[in-house]
């Protein structure tokens, strides 16, 4: 288990605090600037936060409560960089053995050469960084990183200067490689499908703060704030005036686009002040009519624009009161089957259950 909480003010604040298992990957997702690869630093030592505390399992790596500080060289830390930071002038084995020069060297290349194999590089050996691929280069960085059997495996945007192609494929040696380790990994990216498709759990940060933690697909589709919705890209967000307040039956009566909702939530608020609330675009229903089905609302909208990427298209729905848009996903044989047209009426069901009230 990996427990980390990071806290400053300057130079660059943070307020981070969160946990990793061992065999669990956990993903640091945010803005450039959110403090995600300071974090990374300050857990391998690189970066000495003024109120820390690091603890790996049984060993205590930094509590600046009790003056505790385990310097970098001494942390079994695994790390992999974005610029992967391998040596031009070394070959693949040499670069990988470079990260245990510790040990006695026949010790060294026989380590360096297992860890090229579980990464899938056997036979590229004596071949110079230079002369390799992107994929291959990160595959070696990440051979240098597992070659020192680490307690913690740190990943900082490790698939950035690859092209597509190439970055799925590493996907799934990730995927198939962690299953192996019994280590916790911490991985930093901007990307939201990346986390979704690697991270057991993830972790927003903006300005260097923890924000919310949780399953991917938790906290993409039920953010805990406004501010959270907003970086992951939530589709519909909305206020709306309250009408009433039952909060005996856990609803919040709001007035949105011409009609009468019901929100879930048994926090009381005034008639008349603004209610925040979403829901993303991957739970509201299309139907082809007007119609009401157990606990979901239904409403009839203008179909604004529909952009069909790959095997989805993506709608833009207007409200005829008040010009609210809702943005749904449905998949493309759907849409041609239902022969929706731009400017034409479309129906929609905001199932209660998966809407946000913030």
């Amino acid at each position: 288990m990996l427990d980390v909480t990071l806290i400053q003010e300057t130079p660059i604040p943070l307020a981070a605090r969160f946990s990793c298992r061992a065999g669990e990957l956990l993903a640091l997702v945010g803005p450039s600037g959110a403090g995600k690869s300071t974090v990374l630093r300050a857990i391998a030592g690189l970066s000495r936060v003024r109120e820390a505390r690091v603890v790996v399992g049984d060993e205590c790596w930094q509590d600046s409560g009790h003056g505790t500080w385990i310097v970098p060289s001494a942390r079994t830390v695994g790390m992999v960089f974005q610029n992967y930071a391998l040596f031009p002038h070394l070959n693949v084995v040499d670069n990988v053995a470079e990260a245990v020069h510790r040990l006695p060297r026949v010790e060294r290349r026989e380590r360096a050469l297992q860890a090229l194999q579980t990464v899938g590089l056997a036979g590229l050996e004596l071949r110079r960084a230079t002369q390799l691929s992107g994929g291959q280069m990160q595959r070696v960085a990440l051979a240098r990183a597992l070659v020192r059997e680490p307690r913690v495996l740190l990943l900082d945007e490790p698939f950035a200067a690859v092209d597509q192609m190439t970055r799925e494929r590493l996907y799934e040696e990730l995927a198939v490689l962690r299953t192996g380790l019994k280590i916790p990994v911490v991985l930093v990216t901007h990307s939201l499908h990346e986390a979704h498709l690697l991270a057991d759990r993830m972790v927003v940060l903006r300005h260097g703060k923890t924000l919310q933690e949780g399953a991917p697909d938790d906290v993409l589709s039920r953010p805990n704030s406004v501010e959270v919705a907003r970086l992951v890209g939530f589709a519909n967000l909305f206020e709306s005036p309250v009408l009433a307040s039952d909060t005996a039956n856990g609803h919040l009566w709001v007035a949105w686009g011409g009609t009468e909702l019901a929100l879930p939530t048994r926090r009381a608020m005034p008639v008349g002040s603004a209610a925040a609330w979403g829901i993303s675009a991957g739970d509201v229903v299309v139907v082809k009519a007007t119609r009401a089905v157990g606990e979901s609302a239904a409403i009839a909208l203008t179909l604004e624009r529909a952009a069909a990427l790959g095997d989805s298209v993506h709608l833009t729905l207007r409200t005829t009161v008040g010009a609210e848009r809702v943005r749904a996903v449905v998949t493309k044989r759907f849409f041609e089957r239902a022969g929706i047209e731009p400017g034409g009426p479309v129906a929609v069901e905001l199932p209660r259950d998966r809407m946000v009230v913030f």
